[in-house]
């Protein structure tokens, strides 16, 4: 099974913008779909995105318009564009295969929306 490293989390004030990544330890090209996944405090984890392998994106309701997924089969990454950013945004960030592998699971990057 892939092994999937974030990056790009941080602090940023509310209508700001952050980029993630996800480094794969391996080729992505043959898995048909990548998700960004986030858990909220006291949440449980669920699916915000996915990509496939054909390009086909996919949101959930509440980042639609806002948040962007792309991969790079190459460089075997995942990124998501994250822009005008909300409090409610704020959470731990992963990535993963969809459906998910449950080995897969990295660290997540934390993302905290705040004035």
């Amino acid at each position: 099974q892939v092994q999937l490293v974030e990056s790009g989390g941080g602090l940023v004030q509310p209508g700001g913008s952050l980029r993630l990544s996800c480094a794969a330890s391996g080729s992505i090209s043959d898995i048909y779909a990548m998700g960004w996944y986030r858990q909220g405090p006291g949440k449980q984890r669920f699916l915000i995105a996915r990509i496939t392998n054909r390009g086909s994106t996919t949101y959930v309701d509440s980042v639609k318009g806002r948040f962007t997924i792309s991969r790079d089969n190459a460089k075997n990454t995942v990124v998501l564009q994250m822009n005008s950013l909300k409090p409610e945004d704020t959470a731990v960030y992963y990535c993963n295969t969809w459906p998910p592998q449950g080995d897969s699971w990295g660290q997540g990057t934390q993302v905290t929306v705040s004035s």
